[in-house]
């Protein structure tokens, strides 16, 4: 076996930890949580499954499902997109198209956000191959 400085090292039986984040990861803001041998197993599991799932995108769409920080909500989001028969593929192209044809501004929003809900919209059609008029 070829260790290196920077290996994975499970610990004995309990590590205790504190943190400034409450990401998920076991570390909860300002309070000290004790992380089983368990935990740290299915937290190392769940980032190779989110890694693997990553890796099966191709490249353009990697940035778009980077955001899901498991692999419990990167599995459905790609399910979501991918997922479906043509009758469902047509129902979501008419839904966007819709939805782009009926875009308008909602009252309390600024122009950034504004622009950022309509960018999604266009990205979604775009991936479906749908022309936009």
């Amino acid at each position: 076996v070829i260790e290196f400085g920077d290996s994975y090292e499970a610990p004995g039986d309990v590590a205790t930890t504190t943190g400034t984040s409450s990401d998920g990861t076991g570390k909860k803001k300002g309070r000290t949580v004790k992380l089983t041998t368990d935990d740290m197993k299915k937290r190392k599991n769940d980032v190779k499954a989110r890694t693997t799932l990553l890796l099966s995108l191709p490249d353009k769409h990697q940035l778009r499902f980077s955001k899901y920080k498991t692999a419990q909500e990167l599995w459905a989001a790609i399910l979501k997109t991918f997922g479906g028969n043509e009758a469902t593929k047509k129902t979501k192209k008419n839904l966007l198209k819709q939805q782009y044809g009926n875009f308008k501004v909602e009252g309390s929003e600024n122009l950034e956000q504004t622009f950022n809900r309509l960018q999604v919209i266009v990205s979604q059609l775009q991936f479906m191959d749908v022309e936009i008029e």
